[in-house]
């Protein structure tokens, strides 16, 4: 039987007088403030976005049908002079989640090929994550984060991949299906190995290269599906999801892109097409509506802004949106692929909060992606050893306490380094001993393997002739199909030293290195370039 007395706690909780009487009676009953919960992070990573691509910047203004993305550009902070320590999607993505250049990593292969070139560490889609590395997930998971990635992996280590023996083998036979579903869970073990707590619509590589032709398209609806999916699981606790999208990468044609099959995916088909997001053929239209002409991937942008609009609404709905900060990064500059130039590192990106920053609309500062793991971790106030990492968070700069981070920035790919230091660049190249000794024959026999293996793929041929020189990235003659576009197009691309005044000269078209007026500008900028390469692994001589 409930007593028809109330208690003293209950009375002066609903009674007006029992706040005055427990005021005059000394009772303290004013309860500690809740701590505000730490915010959410979103990483949205892109693949190979070129400046075009973005309407915030003078390239591509008023070309790109992308709301979402313009919003983020308007209400955020655009970091103008963002860099990639390494221009390519693994060592970038390398670098984005554990605050380490490239040459840091340790999985063996990397370390194999290290060695069988006399100890000089070339970078470039060798540089895995193992589950021996500390990365982001794991410092966040410390202080109670729930984890989460979806997209393209292309970045954590995976043993054991079976491979396919006939690469236009069909998906839907059984055995073909079991194979393919085995594979998608070695690689998501592998990532669940490495610190996330969700794994799933994941791409281990980039569609060509899943291992059937049949598969080789983008899904970019499932996965989005998979992303709200986390969201919706884990709102009420502070995340961090990982969004790694496989577009606008290759393949681009409309029948394995934005009009593919959204049966089609890198775990197999499924009985039913995910549609999370527009239908395929509504793409032409909205952009014909919106004054820009259909076709050069304006459907593919329009359906990765349509993924980041689809986790914005999310965010809104569940009311979480006020408490979510948003990296808008593209992995990379894509207008020189595979080499150190200023259309390679040089990347512009976007962080988003809706209260925006107190530096304002834009940053002027260099920053790095080696840089995105501390300033992550700083804005959830987490500790963490700074000897550890090569990075430093850029928040001071969003919170407009400091105009700078770094006096110098490195870069590191193939065969090249690079530094910058106020207005210079000096860029070394360098072959290890046993490549630049090839015979003809070898390098013809290289080539042919390497040509081999693109057309059993459909794949385009970019070079035939075994005697061109490499590329800055690749130990193929005339270099591979990734950097092509960007292969000896600069007029001192082949010489071993290149200085350039980036203030005089932004699209590096005058080598200074041998002019005799600035051999005390190369010869500190190399003195500079040496101060990182002490503090690395590996050898990279900078005599010639």
């Amino acid at each position: 039987m409930k007593s028809k007395y109330i208690s003293r706690r209950q009375f002066l909780k609903h009674s007006t007088f029992g706040l005055l009487s427990a005021s005059l009676f000394g009772i303290n009953i004013m309860q500690p403030r809740p701590q505000k919960r730490p915010p959410n992070i979103i990483f949205f990573i892109t693949d190979d976005m070129y400046p075009d691509m973005f309407n915030f910047l003078p390239e591509g203004k008023g070309k790109n049908l992308t709301p979402n993305i313009d919003r983020l550009a308007r209400e955020g902070t655009i970091m103008i002079n963002q860099y990639v320590s390494s221009p390519l999607c693994t060592p970038s993505r390398f670098s984005c989640l554990t605050g380490k250049y490239a040459s840091r990593a340790q999985n063996r292969n990397f370390l194999e090929y290290t060695r069988r070139n006399g100890g000089q560490p070339v970078i470039h889609w060798n540089t895995f994550i193992t589950n021996r590395d500390k990365i982001l997930p794991h410092y966040l998971k410390e202080a109670n984060y729930t984890t989460g990635m979806v997209g393209k992996n292309h970045v954590i280590e995976v043993h054991g991949l079976e491979h396919f023996q006939d690469y236009y083998a069909d998906p839907l036979k059984p055995d073909v299906a079991a194979k393919i579903h085995r594979n998608y869970q070695k690689v998501v073990n592998a990532i669940h190995g490495c610190g996330f707590d969700y794994v799933d619509g994941i791409y281990h590589n980039n569609p060509d290269y899943l291992g059937l032709w049949k598969l080789a398209v983008h899904n970019l609806d499932w996965i989005t599906a998979c992303g709200l999916k986390f969201i919706e699981q884990n709102h009420n606790k502070p995340f961090f999801l990982y969004f790694a999208t496989t577009v606008p990468h290759d393949p681009i044609t409309p029948e394995r892109s934005w009009k593919a099959d959204r049966r089609i995916t890198a775990n197999g088909i499924l009985p039913q097409p995910v549609q999370i997001l527009p239908s395929p053929e509504t793409y032409p239209e909205r952009l014909k509506q919106a004054g820009i002409s259909p076709g050069n991937q304006r459907e593919n942008l329009l359906w990765l802004d349509d993924a980041l609009g689809a986790l914005l609404q999310k965010l809104e709905e569940l009311n979480i949106l006020d408490n979510t900060i948003i990296f808008f990064f593209n992995d990379h500059g894509q207008k020189a692929k595979g080499t150190l130039y200023q259309g390679g590192i040089h990347n512009p990106s976007i962080v988003w909060r809706k209260s925006g920053f107190a530096v304002g609309q834009q940053a002027e500062a260099k920053i790095s992606n080696i840089d995105f793991l501390p300033t992550i971790l700083d804005f959830a106030g987490i500790q963490f050893n700074r000897n550890q990492i090569d990075g430093k968070s850029f928040k001071p700069i969003l919170d407009k306490r400091v105009k700078e981070i770094h006096p110098a920035l490195y870069f590191e790919l193939g065969f090249s380094r690079a530094v910058i230091k106020g207005r210079w660049k000096y860029l070394a190249i360098r072959y290890p001993a046993a490549l630049k000794n090839l015979s003809l024959e070898e390098r013809k026999q290289r080539l042919e393997d390497y040509n081999r293996r693109r057309i059993h793929k459909k794949l385009p041929i970019v070079n035939d002739d075994p005697s061109k020189p490499y590329s800055h990235l690749s130990a193929i003659p005339g270099g591979g199909y990734a950097e092509h576009e960007s292969t000896g197009k600069k007029p001192g691309y082949y010489d071993a030293d290149q200085l350039y005044d980036l203030q005089n000269d932004p699209n590096e078209q005058y080598n200074l290195a041998r002019k005799k007026e600035f051999e005390s500008v190369l010869i500190d900028m190399k003195k500079t370039l040496q101060q990182f390469l002490n503090e690395l692994p590996g050898k990279f001589s900078l005599k010639q």
